[in-house]
């Protein structure tokens, strides 16, 4: 699995990383000099009001959009350095995206969104085993229509994970879901992390989330005010909101 390679070095290194949107008095200052080192192997929960950096952070990793100043290493790997060209096979290679709205094709099967990964994938899953990963293998042939919210959300997570990212992208992945769902897709994620090795990053707004990573990442005014390292993890299922 690419997810399980160098998982004792560091996945991300940052260092001086700022985001400016716009120019003069009206420029936003999304990030102001984020310096972060992350493991790979870990789950990771970002937190922070809207607005704070972290999903403009989140982006910057995943190679979505390039930092103003400062720089951004992958393993050994600079993104900052990297041509579009570049970024998209980094993209494609070693990023999976999970995101609040599931995107998923409505006149498509479960199994045939999964599909549209593993097409463009270099050693993709089958995506019924994606499916069965997520605890959708009696799924497959239903189409988004017929199925639950959670069940869209984790049809999204097996077809980031079929193509075996070495990280997962989550940005708010339970905020449309009601808590009892939300702790099914988290436990999901949860067994992503811990039975793949894929290194795992959340954006949340819920706190309670916390508990269950390795370390959360507190953001404000574009900066990592605290880090924080949990020596016993919840399990998803005890998370409370």
């Amino acid at each position: 699995m690419a997810s399980t390679r160098n998982s004792a070095a560091a996945v991300f290194r940052t260092r001086g990383v700022t985001k400016v949107y716009g120019e003069g008095p009206g420029a936003v200052r999304a990030l102001r000099g984020v310096d972060l080192e992350l493991p790979g192997g870990e789950l990771v929960v970002l937190l922070g009001a809207s607005g704070s950096g972290k999903s403009t952070l989140l982006n910057i990793l995943g190679g979505l959009d390039r930092p103003s100043a400062g720089s951004v290493h992958f393993f050994e790997q600079e993104l900052t350095t990297m041509s579009d060209g570049q970024l998209t096979q980094y993209r494609r290679r070693h990023v999976g995206f999970v995101f609040q709205a599931y995107n998923l094709m409505p006149s498509l099967t479960a199994e045939e969104n999964v599909e549209l990964v593993t097409e463009i994938a270099e050693e993709p899953l089958a995506p019924a085993e994606a499916l069965a990963l997520v605890g959708l293998q009696q799924r497959l042939e239903h189409f988004p229509a017929q199925l639950s919210g959670g069940e869209q959300q984790r049809v999204a997570i097996a077809r980031a994970i079929a193509k075996r990212p070495t990280v997962l992208f989550c940005d708010e992945p339970t905020g449309a879901l009601d808590s009892d769902t939300g702790r099914a897709v988290l436990r999901v994620l949860q067994d992503i992390n811990q039975e793949l090795g894929t290194s795992v990053l959340i954006i949340t707004h819920a706190a309670a989330t916390a508990a269950m990573a390795d370390r959360v990442l507190h953001f404000a005014d574009g900066r990592i005010r605290e880090v924080e390292c949990n020596a016993h993890k919840r399990p998803a299922e005890e998370i409370v909101w």
